[in-house]
């Protein structure tokens, strides 16, 4: 089992349409720690970390967020697992 810690900026129009709740609902079926919050430029940004196959099933999704969003950009950056987090937030 391999960890992995991904930071992603999604843009489009993902704010407004419950992005990052539904990305929430995602990471927690998926059993993928970290935070989602929106940002003043109208993109979202995430990290996640979990396993490997659990962080890239809730990138997969995030190339198209739930219905409503139009995904026009996903920007994913590796950054070294950390283990910082125990719960999926949502940040204001």
């Amino acid at each position: 089992m391999t960890s992995k810690r991904l930071h992603l900026f999604v843009s489009g129009k993902v704010q407004g349409v419950y992005f990052r709740q539904s990305l929430k609902e995602t990471a927690d079926k998926n059993n993928v720690l970290g935070w989602v919050r929106n940002l003043p430029d109208q993109r979202v940004e995430a990290v996640l970390e979990g396993e490997e196959s659990n962080v890239d099933a809730v990138v997969d999704w995030s190339h198209f967020g739930p219905a409503g969003a139009v995904v026009e950009d996903l920007k994913i950056i590796d950054e070294p697992y950390s283990g910082e987090f125990s719960t999926f937030e949502i940040r204001y």
